[in-house]
């Protein structure tokens, strides 16, 4: 809608009026309204004061002119009763009586000359009160306007504020959702960096513990990013010599995860090493304690130093058990070595797990294609069977040489199979 502008009739600038000018503009409006309304009155008033005036003044002059005619004709008369008393009196009496004709109809001429200015002036009235109607109705249309002008415009503001705070409103949501998502990326990133910090000060304390524990023997770091364990251990007997490896792997996290078995026993085959351990903050859910589970040994922080101390004497008596049978120079003991041996026994047993998963796999396969071939066997049964009812149902009515509806060569070879 097009903004309406009062234009200032003395510099020519336009401007939009305000809530207060449009109040002041009809204040003026109603005030003028009224003194016009008023002035009309008393406008009708003084007419009407004029035309009884006028009327008045008429009939004081007609009934005088009545008075100074009559008064003339009586004079006349009288003279003329003097000079003829008979003829005289005649035409007297029908001069008079003419006379007073003339004067009723100056009298009806008057008085119908009196009343079409009453009716005019009753016309002028009804005019008028005509005219005081169009204009109220035309005051009161012009204020519904502006009524309606200022509330489709106040209603437009209203809206203008709604859209605006509706827009501020996403915005802050939108801002407070972008720094929710940046508090919960900054407490991942200082959960994870604080929990890795921890695994590295776990591994650190668990490689002093070794140290100390185990100063002839060789501790290995395994630095970060490299394949395979946090940490090595060369089992040396009391003259230097290697007997055997220890790997470990260090785990400070709320949940145990069967994968780190996994991973472990692939780390033990890759460096040749006899024993693995997971030391963890939290075993796994079948263990109240440390132990074994399928070739690894799983300990507490607080329970490594014994169970290493166990798994590194039984390294080194397993070490001089085979330093003693060394000089036999038997192919059949190195073989019965290699066999009883860690590193075949783990090849092996990767070997029968590679075996176990794909013969799992071939059964789950067979089981599925067999139900397949079964269902397809009962599918081709009903086939065959509707097959035989409509040849029978045809041989019956157009003999069994008509037609050939033999699917196969020998159905009923295939439905006994």
């Amino acid at each position: 809608m097009p903004a309406f502008n009062i234009t200032c009739p003395n510099c020519g600038h336009q401007f939009e009026p305000t809530d207060a000018l449009r109040d002041e503009i009809q204040k003026e409006l109603n005030n003028k309204a009224k003194e016009w309304q008023q002035r009309k009155e008393e406008e009708y008033k003084q007419k009407e004061t004029s035309l009884l005036q006028q009327l008045s003044a008429k009939d004081s002059e007609l009934n005088k002119k009545l008075i100074e005619e009559k008064q003339k004709l009586e004079t006349e008369l009288k003279q003329h009763l003097q000079k003829s008393i008979s003829a005289q009196y005649e035409n007297q009496l029908k001069l008079l009586q003419q006379s007073s004709l003339e004067n009723e109809e100056k009298l009806k001429e008057a008085r119908r000359k009196e009343l079409e200015f009453l009716q005019k002036e009753q016309v002028l009235k009804v005019k008028e009160e005509e005219m005081e109607i169009t204009l109220q109705k035309q005051l009161l249309s012009e204020r519904e306007k502006l009524k309606e002008q200022l509330l489709k415009e106040e209603t437009e503001r209203i809206q203008l504020k709604e859209q605006e705070h509706i827009l501020q409103v996403r915005e802050l949501q939108k801002q407070l959702d972008d720094q929710r998502k940046l508090t919960e990326e900054m407490k991942r990133r200082q959960e994870q960096g604080s929990m890795q910090l921890q695994g590295e000060v776990q591994e650190l304390l668990l490689e002093e513990i070794l140290r100390n524990t185990f100063p002839f023997d060789k501790i290995e770091e395994v630095g970060k990013g490299v394949r395979g364990a946090d940490c090595i251990q060369t089992v040396r007997n009391q003259f230097g010599n290697e007997a055997g490896r220890i790997i470990y792997e260090s785990k400070r996290t709320k949940d145990f995860s069967n994968e780190w078995i996994e991973k472990l026993k692939a780390d033990m085959r890759t460096l040749g090493a006899d024993v693995a351990v997971i030391v963890t903050q939290s075993l796994p859910k079948d263990m109240e304690r440390f132990g074994e589970k399928d070739g690894i040994y799983i300990c507490t922080f607080t329970e490594v130093r014994s169970v290493v101390l166990l798994l590194r004497n039984a390294i080194l008596k397993i070490a001089d058990t085979r330093k003693s049978q060394e000089n036999k120079g038997d192919k059949m003991v190195m073989l019965y070595d290699y066999l009883i041996g860690n590193e075949f026994s783990e090849q092996w047993k990767a070997i029968r797990e590679g075996f176990m998963s794909m013969k799992l796999s071939i059964q789950k396969e067979r089981e599925a294609m067999e139900k397949l071939w079964k269902a397809r066997e009962k599918q081709l049964e009903k086939v065959l069977l509707n097959a035989a009812h409509i040849k029978g149902s045809i041989e019956g009515i157009a003999g069994s040489d008509a037609v050939n509806l033999n699917l196969l060569e020998d159905t009923d070879t295939l439905l006994g199979e």
